[in-house]
């Protein structure tokens, strides 16, 4: 059987209304906004405050805005993937939640968790899906609530992170362009240095890990910034290596929004011209896996069919790795 090529079709993104700003981070720990703007490159991020929500209504809304741009019934989609660390509870999965909210009635879904580099796997196996022929459109979510796991007494994390969620269409391209390759990464290792310390089966919550705060993101910054630098650039080179790329023909690189140095400092070891390489960590901090589909919103406008991209990412455990697509409309 002839595998079939997949394409992004759509892509929509959602941020709640409340901005934190730099200077209000001022207020609420020791930093300040020259110190976040030189460190990070972040100005502002969005928080979801209002009581009772959680990632699942984010990617709600990102969903229903994705099926309204696209012309698309509720009833067409047949399986919806969410990359999440923040799901809104243990079990059930966030997708199927995010189905529920969103009316896909006639869809099931389930959950990746690979950190950052979430959206980067789910959107490789939702295309697998429709590779093999078993479905038609499936829609890939990426979206965290990182507000619920910040310390905000913690200045190294804290002035980092934001909330939001995007979604994709993927359905069979038609005009051939579309997915071409991925590579993707893995060292469990890596887990000491990006990691939320308890709350899973190896230490269940309990009065002691919430006085110690172990139920928020723990980073040891220096080490993450090497091993991503080095991750996304060597799986970037590998796909383009596969696939007889030039540097010519990548129209963008769609980078994790981790830290703007971080980005920099990939563009600068495969000698990208910046003016390529999309960044909207300004506005919005690390989203985690929401991050690269709010890129391609953001950018939707200037993207071109035919356009060669690149996304990469990297995360906690750690996972990494590079995807080529050509963008299909």
């Amino acid at each position: 059987m002839e595998l079939r090529k997949v394409a992004i079709t759509g892509v929509h993104g959602y941020v709640p209304d409340y901005i934190l700003t730099n200077k209000e981070l001022e207020t609420m720990v020791d930093t300040s906004d020259e110190w976040i703007r030189t460190r990070t490159g972040v100005e502002e991020r969005h928080i979801l405050k209002e009581p009772g929500k959680a990632t699942s209504d984010m990617g709600m809304h990102a969903v229903k805005g994705l099926l309204e741009k696209t012309n698309t019934p509720a009833s067409e989609i047949d399986l919806l993937i969410c990359a999440t660390v923040t799901p809104d509870t243990i079990f059930p999965d966030t997708a199927n939640t995010i189905c529920h909210k969103a009316g896909l009635n006639k869809a099931w879904g389930f959950d990746i968790n690979a950190a950052c580099s979430g959206f980067l796997f789910a959107l490789s196996t939702g295309s697998l899906f429709i590779q093999a022929g078993r479905y038609n459109k499936i829609v890939v979510v990426g979206a965290d609530k990182m507000s619920s796991i910040v310390d905000y007494e913690d200045r190294t994390t804290c002035v980092i992170f934001g909330d939001g969620g995007g979604a994709v269409l993927l359905e069979a391209a038609n005009e051939g362009f579309g997915l071409e390759d991925f590579v993707f990464k893995g060292d469990g290792s890596g887990r000491e240095f990006l990691h939320m310390k308890a709350g899973g089966s190896l230490k269940p919550p309990s009065h002691e890990t919430v006085d110690n705060k172990e139920h928020y993101v723990f980073q040891e910054g220096r080490s993450v910034f090497k091993a991503a630098i080095k991750g996304m650039t060597e799986t970037i080179k590998e796909v383009m290596s596969r696939n007889s790329l030039s540097p010519d023909d990548i129209q963008w690189v769609v980078p994790h929004q981790a830290n703007k140095r971080i980005i920099d400092g990939v563009a600068n070891m495969l000698d990208f011209d910046h003016s390529k390489v999309m960044m909207n960590i300004n506005k919005y901090g690390n989203t985690t896996a929401a991050t690269l589909p709010l890129c391609l919103w953001d950018y939707e406008s200037q993207l071109q069919k035919g356009d060669g991209l690149i996304l990469t990412a990297f995360g906690g455990g750690f996972t990494w790795g590079s995807t080529y697509l050509t963008w299909a409309y």
